[in-house]
């Protein structure tokens, strides 16, 4: 067994390398705090990436079932919409037009459920 001497030093390294790490980007930002391209990207990244997501899965529900692209565009209109009208509030805007996808995509699977059970009305 090590001694509590080692011990306790090898855990000061760690916390000291620890520390560091976790320390160096703060302290090789704060010179690009003030710049303006890192203004523009922190306005700009989020509405891109989203682009982004937005246009792989419209890509992807539209490949898998082509009937699904006027439901996926009713989701992409919520979405604008609440964004628009909420404030720009990312999680709030996302989280309904999933909300709506989810629905009309369900409502519309519920539907041929429904219409190829025999006696249903």
């Amino acid at each position: 067994m090590p001694e509590t001497s080692y011990l306790v030093a090898v855990l000061a390294i760690v916390f000291a390398i620890d520390l560091a790490l976790r320390a160096a980007p703060f302290a090789a930002l704060r010179p690009l705090r003030e710049s303006a391209l890192v203004e523009r990207l922190a306005l700009w990244m989020p509405v891109g990436i989203l682009a982004i997501l937005a246009a792989v899965t419209l890509q992807s529900s539209m490949g898998a079932d082509p009937g699904t692209a006027v439901v996926a565009l009713a989701a992409v209109a919520v979405t604008a919409a609440v964004h628009l009208w909420a404030g720009r509030r990312t999680l709030l805007s996302v989280g309904a037009g999933t909300l709506v996808y989810v629905l009309l995509v369900n409502a519309d699977a519920a539907a041929a459920i429904t219409g190829a059970l025999p006696g249903a009305a």
